[in-house]
């Protein structure tokens, strides 16, 4: 049996660091080409048990930042591949400690420019994003891609669109609201799963795990956080066929609470919530079909080239402020 395998120009670490009781297992991905220092995107995961390649969805990505110079650092979850622990364990704060922690030991390496260090993180990791960004104003950049503000926002307006694109009737449509409310008002109360089962009936996936996760992170929203960053570049992926971020929303947040100076905004039309072209990701055939043959073709078009394009910019930008710093210290 013949197993087809794609090739990357990345070089590929496995490596691992102790945050806390657990031990994180992830991968180093940097640029064949030289041997650095390189600048550094540290990945931040969206929601769901995700390991350090994400299943190989991120090296296309990583290839495109390689391109640019930039190693890319991935940790699988906890719990998830070779790490310890449990990811529905963790609150949002838990999450942005984790990333602190990575940043902090990929400072300590001597293949990576300290002083070109940002994040990526998509969906989910919106609420842990500005967290980071708040705690460490050194970083170069976030990028943000498909991030929500609200946790419950969010949850009701996926609720809405995913009924919308499965052809609900209006009934169908009030009755998921009269539960989504129901489980509000349990989540507000602190109830236990139990009395959660008891309530809804059918689960429809919910575990007594999951449970605990919704209700220690469903109060989320990035708004103070997103006011906290001072001084990161943050690069804002929006896409055109996202059912389960209202996008419009977002991004007026993003432009009402960051300096226009430090956001970029990027549109993909052709794109879903996790930057797959739409005509792609609608169907189970030709997704399957891409993710083995084509795998950078999966993304909307011009994504990969925006990312490797951006990452350029903020070399650039990285390497004009060590000019200035230095020509301010040869000044008597």
């Amino acid at each position: 049996m013949a197993i087809w395998q794609n090739t990357y120009d990345i070089r590929e670490e496995r490596v691992t660091l102790r945050h806390g009781k657990q031990t994180l297992d992830g991968v180093l991905a940097t640029p064949t080409g030289g041997r650095g220092p390189h600048g550094l995107v540290v990945f931040v995961h969206g929601d769901g048990p995700i390991d350090a390649t994400h299943d190989g969805f991120y090296r296309p990505l990583w290839e495109s930042f390689a391109e640019a110079g930039y190693a890319a650092l991935s940790l699988s979850k906890p719990g998830v591949g070779g790490s310890s622990g449990n990811w529905l364990d963790q609150s949002m704060d838990d999450r942005a400690d984790e990333a602190v922690a990575a940043i902090a030991w990929a400072r300590q390496r001597p293949d990576i420019d300290s002083r070109r260090i940002g994040l990526w993180g998509a969906s989910q990791a919106g609420w842990v994003l500005p967290k980071v960004a708040a705690r460490a104003p050194d970083l170069r950049f976030v990028i943000a891609v498909s991030p929500a503000v609200n946790w419950q926002q969010q949850g009701r307006f996926n609720l809405l669109a995913q009924m919308r694109e499965d052809g609900a009737s209006v009934e169908q449509t009030a009755a998921a609201l009269r539960r989504r409310e129901t489980t509000v008002r349990l989540l507000r109360r602190d109830a236990s799963f139990s009395a959660y089962r008891a309530a809804v009936g059918d689960l429809q996936g919910m575990t007594a795990d999951r449970w605990r996760f919704v209700k220690k992170n469903y109060t989320a929203d990035a708004t103070a956080d997103l006011r906290a960053v001072q001084g990161t570049t943050v690069l804002l992926v929006l896409a055109g066929h996202d059912i389960n971020v209202d996008v419009t929303d977002t991004e007026n947040i993003y432009r009402k609470l960051l300096p226009a100076s430090l956001l970029r905004v990027e549109q993909y039309p052709d794109a879903t919530h996790s930057l797959v072209k739409h005509n792609v990701e609608q169907s189970e055939f030709k997704l399957t079909l891409t993710a083995v043959f084509a795998p950078r073709a999966l993304f909307g078009s011009g994504f990969l080239a925006g990312q490797r394009q951006f990452l350029e910019q903020a070399n650039a930008d990285a390497d004009a402020d060590a000019d200035a710093t230095a020509g301010k210290g040869g000044r008597t």
